[in-house]
């Protein structure tokens, strides 16, 4: 898909972004919650979303730790899937976390998310653990890490 803009997110976006969220996880925050995370000042909570300047298409969100980013969650439309829509907002918090002189971006992923550890890899995102029955009390979650070149 051509023509994806990354943007950071603002309170305009949270009914669209609440919609992608529930049709991407079935524990996703209630709206309130994405909100009250949205609404706070500080510079550790960050989100963005990716947009063809007509829809939202996709979002991504990390909690600043130090000078580590941890990646709460990423989601892209169910129709949209596979159209590069997760790469453009994993490439751009990557390159965020740079310029912020972050170290390292970590996350958690299902382990048969086969298609977000694929995407993770792609990125040289490495396993560095797992949190065993982490999902629903029987899904592993694999800890992956990105270590960053700092200068």
């Amino acid at each position: 898909m051509s023509n994806i803009f990354v943007r950071k997110m603002s309170l305009d976006d949270l009914e669209k972004i609440n919609s992608i969220g529930l049709e991407n996880f079935d524990d996703f925050w209630n709206i309130n919650t994405l909100r009250s995370e949205l609404s706070k000042s500080d510079i550790n909570t960050i989100y963005f979303i990716a947009t063809n300047n007509c829809d939202i298409l996709g979002f991504i969100g990390a909690l600043r730790i130090i000078d580590e980013l941890n990646i709460m969650n990423i989601a892209v439309r169910k129709d949209l899937r596979r159209c590069g829509i997760g790469s453009a907002l994993l490439e751009f918090l990557i390159n965020f976390a740079i310029s912020q002189k972050d170290g390292s971006i970590t996350l958690e992923v299902n382990e048969n998310n086969t298609s977000a550890i694929k995407l993770y890899k792609k990125y040289n995102f490495k396993q560095v653990g797992l949190r065993k029955k982490y999902y629903n009390n029987t899904d592993n979650a694999i800890l992956m890490s990105l270590y960053l070149n700092k200068e």
